[in-house]
């Protein structure tokens, strides 16, 4: 038989219902039981919606909300205060102080790597006492709710190998995601919406890459879901001019039976995930739309965020991954460009605390006053921090910071985390770690821990080898645990 012959063959309407008649049967079955196959609503028990039959332990958190500050904010200047180094303004970075570290080519040629201190004051906040920049009042206001991590250090020295270690445990392009990794280890609650999504904010600095939020060697129905601010929520999920809802779902029947017909044959993992692309598509046109819409919100709820309907901001992403939270979405990641200060830092760093402060601790507060902040885990930072040194020449009003990977800071809240907590500390300089380090592998261990997840026990064989987000190393920060 040739391949015409075997073609016209596979497309009669008879080889049809009699090939697919096994799936219609296993596609019926399922929609009746609900999922319940699937395991137990975290909350109710140990089991998942995703590969694991069932979680390690009991869960601290049910979702994430990542805030991704893209460019590396500077510590320095935000939340680890050091009054020496503002006493040292000019003077040279000593010797011991640096060692045999390396540093970037952006300042290896300087003749002298010159001290500078923080751009602006900072104030103690809440009872807790915790020193943050007078530039970010509102993250003040939740210092009492909020864990910060002044110890945390990576190995990359430059933006794309930085981010893409903490977000995938390894400098090399190719792995999943942190939010790739929740997504295919515990599923999805709610299936109107993706398990993973992302949302963008930021207008320059470092460019976002699509593999930031990537499945990696995992299934492709892992990767992260981009939702717009803006014009369509989710590219081409609209129905075009002229097609209405029941026209999309005759079309998109008969494509779903030549996906099966095609899965049969070829057993092809990458089918089954355009199948289910397919119906999540065809949901998220009903569930999405409704969703994006921040007008339903409150003046009020509005105002506290200082989000407004209809215009791309960072303030509005906030308003919406509290929104997700609401509908079980797994994880949201919100990144946020604009943070890479080389130069013009003073201004530059006021900038983006007036755009980043009030948002993220809106999100915050919002989610404690409805109950949800307990089972959330909400972390804020970037890939790594800035250098003690000025970056060019130091001026009344301006000066730049190089990248430093050896020590930065974060900050945590929910979920699981001990609130009013600062963990860690550098050196007089914010140059060295000085005790508590938290190193990447670190972070992602913990991350994986208050999802109820060993980090060693979450697994995926490619080529061969049985990889993990936390390759070779990595233990949970005991210290950072409610």
């Amino acid at each position: 038989m040739n391949f015409e012959q075997q073609l016209n063959r596979a497309i009669t309407r008879r080889t049809l219902l009699g090939q697919s008649a096994r799936g219609f049967g296993s596609v019926a079955l399922a929609s009746l039981l609900g999922g319940g196959l699937h395991g137990a609503t975290i909350g109710q028990g140990l089991g998942t919606h995703g590969a694991l039959p069932a979680l390690h332990f009991a869960p601290k958190a049910k979702r994430i909300i990542y805030l991704f500050m893209s460019g590396a904010p500077s510590h320095i200047d935000l939340f680890d205060n050091k009054p020496k180094l503002k006493e040292l303004t000019g003077e040279e970075l000593p010797k011991s102080v640096r060692g045999d570290q390396r540093i970037t080519g952006m300042t290896s040629g300087q003749s002298k790597l010159l001290l500078v201190g923080p751009a602006y004051d900072f104030k103690r906040y809440g009872q807790c006492g915790a020193e943050i920049t007078e530039m970010m009042p509102h993250i003040g206001s939740i210092a009492d709710d909020i864990a910060i991590v002044r110890s945390m250090h990576t190995d990359p020295i430059n933006h794309d190998p930085a981010v893409t270690f903490l977000l995938t445990g390894n400098q090399q392009p190719g792995r999943p995601t942190l939010g790739a990794w929740m997504a295919y280890g515990l599923g999805s609650v709610n299936k109107n919406l993706p398990e993973y999504v992302v949302l963008l904010s930021g207008g320059g600095g470092q460019p976002l890459l699509a593999r930031y939020w990537g499945n990696g060697f995992l299934p492709s129905k892992y990767q992260g879901v981009q939702f717009r601010s803006t014009g369509d929520p989710v590219l081409y999920v609209s129905n075009p001019e002229g097609i209405d809802p029941a026209t999309r779902r005759e079309l998109l029947d008969g494509v779903q039976q030549l996906n099966r017909l095609q899965l049969e044959a070829v057993g092809d993992p990458e089918i089954s995930t355009r199948i289910d692309a397919y119906e999540m598509a065809f949901r998220m046109q009903t569930s999405v739309p409704e969703l994006m819409d921040i007008s339903q919100e409150p003046q009020s709820v509005l105002d506290m965020y200082g989000a407004q309907p209809g215009k791309a901001s960072f303030a509005n992403n906030c308003l919406l991954a509290r929104r997700l939270a609401e509908r079980d979405v797994r994880f949201v990641q919100l990144y946020h460009r604009d943070w890479d200060h080389h130069g013009n830092l003073p201004n530059e760093l006021k900038r983006q605390c007036g755009i980043c402060d009030q948002g993220s601790a809106a999100l915050v507060k919002d989610l404690k006053q409805r109950g949800l902040l307990d089972e959330t885990l909400v972390i804020w930072g970037g890939e790594f921090g800035r250098t003690a040194y000025s970056q060019g020449a130091i001026s009344k009003d301006s000066f730049g910071r190089d990248h430093h990977p050896r020590c930065y800071s974060i900050w945590m809240a929910g979920g699981g985390i001990k609130p009013g907590i600062t963990l860690g500390k550098t050196d007089d300089f914010g140059y060295n770690l000085a005790e508590d380090g938290v190193h990447a592998h670190d972070f992602q261990a913990t991350v994986l821990h208050l999802m109820g997840v060993d980090h060693k026990q979450l697994t995926f064989r490619f080529q061969g080898r049985d990889f993990r987000l936390t390759d070779v190393s990595g233990k949970v920060v005991e210290k950072l645990l409610a």
